[in-house]
């Protein structure tokens, strides 16, 4: 009863959230002119709230879609409503708006301003820009495999496990998760740095990490005699 009714409460605020956007100015619209404008205007405001608060924004978005990512990732492994782990829904938000947000803020503005100084940000060939190439390779092979490292690490922190367990976690789950990851973030990744302007570009991932966590998951059930934090390796 209690995951229910937390589910509908934030289902409910998303959506009255939604809806209302246009509340102030909507006077005399029609229907079709309300649904019409709703997408426009509800991203103009996340927009908005971005630019005034780039890390702020960006560490609720990864949080929310964590907390998300992990409620699948529970029900995809056997688990329902009535079962789902509060307790990891919560550290696995709090890894995401400590963690993923602010760090992948940093790494994005990072990366494009090292390929900038490289002047490798218009790489041009047969008049297309393969400059996304480098990115994703440099993403795949550094900053991938350190979030891995760091989400079990603030997992196994905030679950007060001992430093040797989590460190030989960390290093027994390296490969197969750099191997889980060429499944699907190479080509992610394409547009990622081919196509999203450098702003969106950790809302987009985070919205890929919702198919992530599903893929990863199918692995973790694998290793479901390991221990509840292996169960809890759903991100990018």
């Amino acid at each position: 009863m209690v995951n229910t009714a937390a589910i509908v409460t934030v289902g409910l605020l998303i959506l009255s959230t939604l809806a209302t956007v246009d509340s102030s100015i909507q006077r005399g619209w029609t229907t079709l002119e309300i649904a019409s404008r709703l997408p426009v205007d509800n991203w103009n405001s996340y927009s908005a709230v971005l630019e005034a608060s780039p890390l702020r924004t960006k560490a609720i978005t990864s949080a929310t879609v964590y907390a998300i990512g992990d409620c699948i990732s529970q029900v995809s492994t056997g688990s329902d409503v009535s079962t789902l782990d509060r307790g990891r829904i919560l550290r696995s938000s709090l890894a995401g708006l400590l963690g993923h947000g602010p760090l992948s803020h940093l790494w994005y503005d990072f990366s494009e301003g090292l390929f900038q100084a490289w002047g490798w940000n218009n790489w041009l060939l047969y008049g297309v820009d393969w400059s996304f190439v480098p990115k994703v390779v440099l993403d795949q092979t550094t900053w991938g495999p350190f979030w891995n490292n760091i989400y079990i690490l603030m997992l196994g922190a905030m679950q007060l496990r001992n430093p040797r367990e989590i460190f030989k976690e960390m290093k027994a789950t390296t490969i197969p998760l750099i191997i889980s990851g060429l499944k699907l973030w190479p080509l992610a990744h394409c547009i990622t740095y081919g196509v999203i302007p450098l702003e969106n570009r950790l809302l987009w991932v985070d919205l890929v990490e919702i198919i992530w966590v599903t893929v990863l998951a199918t692995k973790a059930a694998e290793r479901e005699g390991g221990g509840e934090s292996e169960r809890e390796l759903t991100k990018e």
